[in-house]
């Protein structure tokens, strides 16, 4: 029997601070494209409980890693001055409005 994903909404705040901001994010990607937590491991090739941990903000997942499973799950990251912070997630809590 298959599992039903239930889509968790993506971050309001788009600045990432914490581990757990990017988990968050990782899981709204995951669970948007419907993809189970162990389907979603498989496809990008690392265990099921490296995935939940990132997922859960854990700080022990390698960054590489937490980059790459972003990356392959659709979720963008940015880099800017820590002065630029606050104007640039303005912009971008505007764009997506």
């Amino acid at each position: 029997m298959a599992r039903r994903v239930v889509p968790t909404v993506f971050p309001v705040d788009p600045q990432l601070t914490t581990s757990e901001d990017l988990g968050l994010a990782i899981r709204a990607a995951r669970t948007a494209s419907g993809l189970t937590l162990e389907e979603a491991a498989l496809a990008v090739s690392i265990a099921k409980q490296t995935l939940g941990d990132l997922e859960a903000g854990k700080p022990t997942v390698g960054l590489g890693i937490a980059l790459r499973v972003a990356k392959e799950l659709g979720v963008s990251l940015f880099m800017a001055p820590a002065t630029e912070a606050s104007s640039i997630s303005q912009l971008i809590r505007e764009a997506r409005a």
